[in-house]
């Protein structure tokens, strides 16, 4: 099973600023449509289906370095890869590249933290989601090193 998931994307003129370059905002919203898209292409996973069985999860928090940018109507390459797994949260890392994949433009790391639909509360994953989080997740990234730490063991 594949750990560290990646598609294509173009960078399109309305998610651009003024110098043509991908508005900082809008790389959050194309790293977690990758995601989605990455979930259902590679796990056949359909967040709804969490949705309906009463879980789905929200942001905790996002950190992200920007190194170059994104220009309109580039071709660009996302990766996204699941690196921590705990009962209370999910941590996934992003990396936005250029398409021969020869330097990265950004890199994000995401927690996710489950939640209860109909209460609206924190709830831990359940343990067959923990058991198959656990299958898919990466081996070489390092939370306790942080996002920084990371950047240097990248470059």
């Amino acid at each position: 099973m594949e750990k560290k998931l990646q598609s294509d994307y173009i960078v399109r003129f309305s998610d651009c600023d003024l110098f043509g370059h991908l508005n900082n905002a809008r790389y959050v919203d194309y790293f977690l449509n990758a995601r989605e898209d990455h979930l259902r292409k590679f796990y056949d996973m359909d967040l709804r289906t969490f949705y309906q069985q009463g879980l789905s999860w929200f942001v905790g928090g996002h950190e992200i370095v920007y190194l170059r940018p994104a220009q309109y109507n580039e071709k660009i390459i996302i990766t996204s890869s699941l690196f921590h797994v705990a009962n209370d949260s999910l941590w996934v890392e992003f990396t936005m590249m250029d398409e021969n994949q020869s330097h990265y433009k950004s890199i994000m790391w995401t927690r996710f933290v489950p939640v209860n639909v109909k209460t609206g509360k924190k709830e831990n994953h359940p343990g067959s989601f923990l058991e198959f989080a656990n299958q898919v997740k990466v081996d070489d990234v390092d939370l306790q090193a942080g996002l920084k730490g990371r950047l240097n063991t990248l470059f």
